[in-house]
């Protein structure tokens, strides 16, 4: 995830269309590839990294905690350490990360149909 420069215009762009655009807003808190996902597995309940990683195999560590760090930063998900040994951290969403829960059921029936129409073109992805 690259950092863009406060200088630039793209940042200036970028802030704007934030302030903005509630869908932009919206968009930048749970943006990524990885984002969504991560809340849709967080949907069924608390998960710790290890149960994360293992849903998601082909992330990898670090951009599992980078996601996982976005997610917190914007207050979507909560981590929980518990003092123990070896350490325990569980991560869950908070309630406004499970007022997500009809957006991604949403988006999960409007990919499959729109998968379902374009099947046998030719994806550009």
């Amino acid at each position: 995830m690259a950092t863009i420069k406060v200088t630039s215009t793209n940042f200036a762009n970028r802030k704007r269309l934030r302030e903005e655009c509630p869908e932009i807003y919206a968009i930048s808190m749970i943006g990524g590839q990885w984002s969504l996902v991560i809340c849709s597995w967080l949907l069924a309940g608390k998960l710790r990294f290890g149960e994360l990683k293992k849903a998601l195999p082909t992330i990898t560590e670090r951009m599992l905690t980078l996601h996982l760090r976005k997610l917190e930063a914007h207050h979507i998900v909560s981590r929980t350490v518990y003092p123990e040994v070896p350490p325990r951290v569980e991560y869950e969403l908070t309630p406004i990360g499970y007022e997500l829960a009809p957006i991604i059921r949403q988006l999960e029936k409007w990919g499959a149909k729109h998968k379902r129409e374009r099947k046998g073109t030719t994806d550009s992805i």
